[in-house]
C-alpha cells in the first residue's frame, strides 16, 4: 500500500525518519494497530500510516495530523529493549547503547503514544528516536521552528513579508494590545478618565518585561514613575488592570524590594489609586503570595493529576478514585484562585474599594487573579472577543513568563507551572455553573490549552514583549533579514485561528447557549422590528450563600436552594446570633438569593459538588472515560440544531421584509456557510436531521491510539504498557546501565 504524503510547512525540514514502524492503538491485541513511518521534522513527530481508511472526525488541525504531536508537547522519551529488558530515558546529546525495539512518548497534553520497531531496521530506529530527544530539547530559544516558520516569509533583499489575503485579514480581526490607540480604546470602554496612557520609550525608563504602552493612576507622573521604579521588583510599577462603574479600580504590582522606602513607596502607590477614585474611596493591597498556593505547588497537583487520570484504573464510581482525585490537589488549587477572586469582587463590588494586586514578581498569581475578577465582574470579556483581549491585556503584553513556565526549552523543571492551565480550568468552572453567560465553548478552552505547544505562536512563545524584540533581532541578524518599521518579526498569534482550522472547524467554539445582547428581530403587524433584551431591574451586587472557609461550608450544615424559605423558619441557635455575618458572607448570599443574570456579576459555588473535575482535558484520552452518545455534546448537538433553524428563520424574516439578504441566492433563501455560527447545523424541512455516530463525550478528540482501547474495560491502565514503567524520572533511568 502506498504511504501518504505528509505536509510540510515552510522551512520545516525531515532530520530523520525509519519505515516499517507499528504504531500500537490497543493493550491486549495488536489487530487494530497501524502500520507506517515514523517522522522526525524540526517541528513535530509525524506518523504516516500505510492505511488511512480508519474512521476520522470532520474536525481538522491544518497544522498537525492526525498522528502528530509537536516536539514542544514532548514530555518524555522512553527507549525499550524487549531481549535486554532495559529502558532508558532518553535526553538530548546523550548516547543510546542498545537498539531499541519500542519508543514511548508521554506528551504534556496527558497523551501516551507507543511506537514499535520489531521489522524496522536497528540503525534506523535508534537514529529516529535520537533525533527526536535532540529536537525536542532546543538549546537555545532561537531554535524554536516559530522562528523558522514566520523568518521565511521575510525576504530577506527587499524586507518585505509574504502574506495572502486571508492571513492579512484575520490578523485585523484579532486585538492585541499593542498600540497606544487600541489601549485608549480599551480604557474608554469603561467610562473612567482618571487614568493615564504612558508610553515606557518617552519615559525614558527600561522596563524589562512590560510593554512599550500601559496604563497608571493619572496622579502618578512620569517623575514619580524615573523616581521609583528602580526600588519595585523588576521594575514592575504599578499597572492599572480594569475599573468599575463605581469608580473602584484593580490595579497589580510587584512587591517593593527597597525596604527603607517601602512604607512611603506604599503610602504613595495607595494615595495616587485613592486620588483615581471619584469618591476617594479606601484601597486594599492584597498579598498574592500569601494568600495563594506557590507555582511550584500548582505544578505538583498538576503531576499528580496526570498520574491518576493517565495511569490510575479509571473506577469513577469507586470513593478510592475520588479519594485519589482529591489529594492531587489541582480542585483544591482552583477553589483557592477562584476565592481570592470572589473576596476581590467583594472589594470592588460590594464596598466600593480599590484593590492592588501585589505579587513578587507581578507575573504569575496576579495574572490568574486579575483575569477572573474581571471575567466575574464584566460581560464583554466572556464574548470571544473579549476573552481574547483580556489574555492578552493581563497575561501576554504583561509578561506572563510563557516560555519559562510552558518550559518550551527543558532547561529547568523548577520554573515550570501550568498557571495558564489553572486559569483556564477556574473559566471552565465558570462555564460550567454558568453555560450561558459565556459565548464560547469548552472546546475552544481545550483547543486554546493545547495551541500552547504549537511553537509559531507568538502568544506563548514569549517570557515578555521585549524578549520577543530582542529575539527577532538576534534572528534577523543571523539570517540577514530586514525588519523593516515593525522591528520584529511578525509571529501570527494563537487567536488568528483560520491558521489552525477552517471556518467550518472554527464553528465549534460558538455556543448554542450564549444569550447574547445583539438585537433579536421580531414580527409585529406584519413588520419585522427589532427588540433587545432589557437588563433586570435589580441590581447586580451578589448576595447569598452561606459563609464558606476554604470552599468549605462552615457553621451552617447545608446550602439552601435560590429563593428558598428554609433559612426564614431554620431556628438561630444563642451562639449564632452572636456570631456576626461578615460582610462577603452577606454580599454572596444576597447574590444567590437573585436570579442569575449572564450579563451581570458571576459567582461561582465552591462546594465540592459544585467544582467538577474538567473532563474534556483531562480523560479525553482515557477510553474507559467516553461515553458514547453521551456528554455536554448531546446538549451541545441539539442545541445548535435550534439555534442554526432560529438564525434561518430570522434571515428569511429579513429578507421577506426588507429585501434580499446580502450572501443568499435571490431564488433560495438560504445561509451561505460562513454565515452560519454554528457547527451541527439543521436539514431543510421535512429532512430531519440525524445524530452523527462519532459523537461522543470526548468529542472532538479520539482516545483511539492512546494505548488503550474500549474491549478491554476495567483493566488497569498500569498494565497496559507490558511491563514498562510509567514516567520514569530522568534520574532513575539514566542512572540505570544500559
Amino acid at each position: 500500500k502506498k504511504v501518504e504524503n505528509p505536509v510540510y510547512f515552510l522551512r520545516e525540514i525531515v532530520v530523520s525518519e525509519v519505515n516499517f514502524v507499528r504504531k500500537c492503538m490497543g493493550t491486549v491485541t495488536t489487530r487494530d494497530d497501524l502500520w507506517g513511518k515514523l517522522i522526525c521534522t524540526n517541528f513535530k513527530v509525524s506518523f504516516v500510516t500505510h492505511d488511512p481508511s480508519r474512521q476520522k472526525f470532520q474536525y481538522c488541525n491544518r497544522l498537525l495530523g492526525d498522528h502528530d504531536v509537536p516536539l514542544a508537547c514532548v514530555e518524555q522519551l522512553v527507549t525499550v529493549n524487549d531481549t535486554t529488558g532495559k529502558q532508558k530515558v532518553l535526553l538530548s546529546n546523550r548516547k543510546l547503547k542498545f537498539s531499541p525495539t519500542e519508543l514511548i512518548i508521554y506528551c504534556k497534553d496527558f497523551r501516551i503514544l507507543r511506537f514499535r520497531f520489531d521489522e524496522s531496521g536497528p540503525e534506523s530506529a535508534k537514529k529516529v528516536c535520537l533525533a527526536i530527544a535532540h529536537y525536542c530539547q532546543p538549546a537555545d530559544p532561537l531554535l524554536l521552528f516559530g522562528f523558522e516558520y514566520v523568518g521565511k516569509r521575510y525576504d530577506g533583499s527587499s524586507g518585505t513579508m509574504f502574506l495572502s489575503l486571508s492571513c492579512i485579514m484575520s490578523y485585523q480581526k484579532v486585538v492585541l494590545i499593542q498600540s497606544m490607540l487600541v489601549l485608549s480604546q480599551v480604557v474608554k470602554r469603561v467610562q473612567f478618565f482618571h487614568l493615564c496612557l504612558c508610553d515606557g520609550r518617552s519615559t525614558l525608563i527600561l522596563f524589562l518585561s512590560l510593554p512599550e504602552h500601559f496604563v497608571v493612576p493619572v496622579s502618578l507622573a512620569d517623575q514619580d514613575l524615573r523616581q521609583f521604579s528602580c526600588s519595585f521588583a523588576g521594575q514592575r510599577i504599578p499597572l492599572w488592570c480594569w475599573n468599575h462603574p463605581n469608580g473602584s479600580a484593580l490595579v497589580r504590582m510587584a512587591s517593593i524590594r527597597d525596604v527603607a522606602h517601602q512604607r512611603k513607596l506604599e503610602q504613595r502607590v495607595c494615595s495616587a489609586v485613592t486620588r483615581s477614585h471619584p469618591k476617594r474611596s479606601d484601597v486594599l493591597q492584597s498579598n498574592l503570595d500569601r494568600s495563594l498556593p506557590r507555582i511550584q505547588d500548582v505544578q505538583t497537583s498538576l503531576v499528580k493529576l496526570r498520574q491518576i487520570c493517565v495511569f490510575e484504573p479509571y473506577q469513577e464510581s469507586e470513593d478510592k478514585w475520588f479519594s485519589s482525585m482529591e489529594s492531587s490537589g489541582w480542585l483544591e488549587n482552583v477553589r483557592a484562585f477562584l476565592q481570592h477572586s470572589i473576596e476581590v469582587v467583594h472589594m470592588l463590588e460590594g464596598r466600593g474599594m480599590s484593590v492592588i494586586l501585589q505579587e513578587e514578581e507581578d507575573r504569575d498569581l496576579s495574572c490568574v487573579v486579575s483575569s477572573l475578577v474581571q471575567l466575574m465582574l464584566d460581560p464583554h470579556f466572556r464574548s470571544i472577543e473579549g476573552f481574547q483581549s483580556l489574555v492578552q491585556k493581563e497575561w501576554v503584553m504583561a509578561g506572563h513568563r510563557f516560555l519559562d513556565r510552558c518550559n518550551h526549552l527543558k532547561k529547568s523543571s523548577k520554573e515550570e507551572s501550568p498557571l495558564f492551565l489553572l486559569f483556564v480550568d477556574c473559566v471552565w468552572q465558570l462555564m460550567n455553573q454558568f453555560p450561558s453567560a459565556f459565548e464560547f465553548t469548552e472546546i475552544y478552552l481545550a483547543v486554546l490549552c493545547d495551541s500552547m505547544w504549537i511553537p509559531v505562536f507568538s502568544t506563548f512563545l514569549f517570557n515578555c514583549p521585549r524578549q520577543r524584540a530582542e529575539h527577532s533581532r538576534d534572528f534577523a541578524q543571523s539570517r540577514y533579514l530586514f525588519l523593516g518599521e515593525e522591528k520584529t518579526l511578525r509571529f501570527p498569534p494563537v487567536w488568528d485561528w483560520s491558521q489552525q482550522f477552517s471556518h467550518r472547524d472554527q464553528a465549534l467554539f460558538n455556543s448554542p447557549f450564549y444569550v447574547g445582547k445583539r438585537a433579536a428581530p421580531c414580527v409585529q403587524n406584519g413588520a419585522v422590528k427589532t427588540f433587545k433584551r432589557t437588563k433586570k431591574s435589580y441590581s447586580s451586587t451578589l448576595r447569598g450563600m452561606p459563609s464558606m472557609q476554604n470552599g468549605m461550608l462552615g457553621r451552617h450544615g447545608s446550602l439552601p436552594r435560590r429563593n428558598s424559605l428554609i433559612l426564614r423558619f431554620r431556628p438561630e441557635s444563642p451562639a449564632r446570633r452572636e456570631a456576626p455575618e461578615s460582610t462577603l458572607d452577606h454580599f454572596t448570599r444576597d447574590w444567590l438569593s437573585r436570579p442569575a443574570d449572564p450579563h451581570g456579576l458571576l459567582l461561582p459555588q465552591l462546594l465540592p459538588s459544585h467544582l467538577k473535575l474538567w473532563r474534556l482535558y483531562f480523560l479525553r484520552w482515557v477510553p474507559e472515560a467516553r461515553i458514547p452518545h453521551g456528554g455536554m455534546v448531546m446538549a451541545l448537538h441539539k442545541l445548535s440544531l435550534l439555534a442554526d433553524e432560529i438564525e434561518t428563520l430570522q434571515m428569511k424574516l429579513r429578507q421577506y421584509s426588507g429585501g434580499p439578504t446580502p450572501g443568499c441566492s435571490s431564488d433560495r433563501v438560504t445561509l451561505s456557510p460562513e454565515q452560519r455560527r454554528m457547527y451541527f447545523r439543521g436539514s431543510p424541512l421535512p429532512i430531519t436531521p440525524q445524530q452523527p455516530e462519532y459523537l461522543s463525550s470526548a468529542f472532538p478528540f479520539s482516545p483511539v491510539g492512546n494505548l488503550s482501547r474500549p474491549e478491554v474495560l476495567g483493566t488497569p491502565l498500569r498494565k497496559f504498557l507490558s511491563g514498562a514503567r510509567l514516567w520514569l524520572s530522568s534520574e532513575t533511568l539514566v542512572n540505570q546501565t544500559p
